[in-house]
């Protein structure tokens, strides 16, 4: 009897254990299939104004990462603007259009070279396999700044001392984990110096749930169930979410308090589940002294700024990051001619405490 039920289980067909966003399946048998085709069917928007193309920065793990830069650039140097996409440490690419329209936006409206790097993705290559790649891609602009023979694609256009990463979601971990280990200052990346940094709804987590997790809405875009399955398929193996990767206040993570960070500008949408963790990451940093402003956009989910980019809160986000290097006087030009009536409303003016938050923290 055994050796039939031994037999069976052998020819048993494996079953699906996970999905997630329709490009990602996880097996009983441990195989994985993912799919060819993005999970954001959407047009790419190549209007031939922005110049792009791929560059291979880790051949050990044949990551490529996608440059972009205006054709007709408004400076003979462009800041340098990382953007490190989001998808649960799972899903997502520098060449899903999603990415690629909100790089063309970033690269036209910034006026920068726009840096978008792929990395490994679990469940294949669980954390920390990410962090390392976010940190590899940096170090490929270090090796170009300091090459005698670069590519001049970039470096006759870059300026190397005025970098600024930016990660959305899972790339927002990414981006905040870049912080801590490469300090204030930036110097193991010399002469590559970054200016600060931008987290885009971070996908924090932690064994303790939110009340944002906890009472969100079960058919927000990105509710707790999948949540929870990016976790699980992402974090260590043996490990829980208070990782010191995942969670930057957990149990043995490291004490920030005593860390010397660049600016860090926190972006969270009022109706994302992961907002509560965003706004006291933000509050912790400050509390301790840290340059770090928090800016919540009332009613939007996550992701609002790839998922609907010519709203008038991802029109307003861009705003923000263009602002990071524009002089005072530009900024504050800049604010008469928009209205910002769509941050969210505080006690206070909330268009004059996003105006602040921006005009001082870049400084």
């Amino acid at each position: 009897m055994s050796d039939m039920a031994a037999s069976a289980s052998i020819t048993t067909p494996p079953h699906e254990v996970d999905e997630c966003r329709g490009v990602l399946r996880v097996y009983s048998d441990v195989s994985i299939w993912r799919s060819s085709k993005p999970s954001f069917n959407v047009p790419v928007n190549d209007d031939g104004s922005i110049l792009w193309k791929d560059i291979v920065f880790d051949p050990v793990h044949d990551l490529q990462l996608r440059l972009y830069k205006p054709a007709s650039p408004s400076s003979p140097k462009l800041p340098v603007f990382y953007y490190i996409h989001g998808g649960g440490f799972c899903i997502g690419s520098r060449a899903w259009p999603n990415c690629q329209n909100y790089c063309f936006r970033l690269a036209s409206n910034l006026q920068a070279v726009v840096i978008s790097p792929d990395y490994r993705l679990a469940p294949e290559n669980r954390l920390p396999a990410a962090i390392e790649d976010g940190f590899m891609a940096m170090k490929w602009l270090q090796a170009q700044a300091l090459a005698n023979n670069p590519d001049p694609w970039l470096t006759d256009v870059a300026d190397f001392s005025k970098v600024f990463i930016s990660g959305d979601s899972a790339g927002g971990t990414i981006a905040h984990n870049l912080a801590v280990q490469l300090g204030a200052g930036s110097l193991d990346l010399a002469p590559v110096l970054v200016r600060g940094y931008v987290l885009l709804a971070p996908f924090f987590g932690g064994t303790v749930l939110t009340r944002s997790e906890a009472e969100g809405p079960k058919d927000a875009f990105l509710n707790l169930e999948l949540i929870d399955r990016f976790w699980r398929l992402s974090v260590p193996m043996g490990e829980t979410t208070d990782h010191p990767l995942i969670n930057p206040f957990g149990p043995v993570s490291r004490h920030l308090e005593q860390v010397n960070l660049d600016p860090i500008l926190v972006v969270v949408g009022g109706n994302d589940l992961l907002k509560d963790r965003g706004k006291e990451y933000a509050e912790r940093l400050k509390n301790w002294g840290k340059k770090i402003e928090y800016v919540e956009f009332e009613g939007q989910q996550h992701g609002f700024f790839t998922i609907d980019p010519n709203s008038e809160p991802a029109k307003a986000l861009m705003l923000a990051s263009n602002l990071i290097n524009k002089p005072r006087s530009t900024k504050r030009d800049i604010f008469m001619k928009h209205s910002i009536s769509y941050i969210p409303k505080t006690p206070n003016d909330h268009k004059k405490e996003f105006e602040e938050a921006v005009l001082v923290h870049f400084s």
